[in-house]
């Protein structure tokens, strides 16, 4: 068991947080940096980063 969940952790500390469903893919880009939620978001994640080269 977590003792905390991370999204609680990043609203204490004013980030911003996004996610989709469960292992859907989910990808956001935010300047130079690319994440994915999960591996459904590897070629989404994938395309973003061509498109920022």
């Amino acid at each position: 068991m977590v003792p905390f969940l991370i999204e609680d952790m990043f609203a204490q500390t004013g980030a911003t947080y996004s996610r989709g469903d469960t292992w859907q893919s989910h990808v956001v880009t935010d300047g130079l940096l690319v994440t994915g939620q999960n591996p459904a978001s590897s070629d989404a994640s994938a395309k973003a980063v061509l498109a920022l080269l």
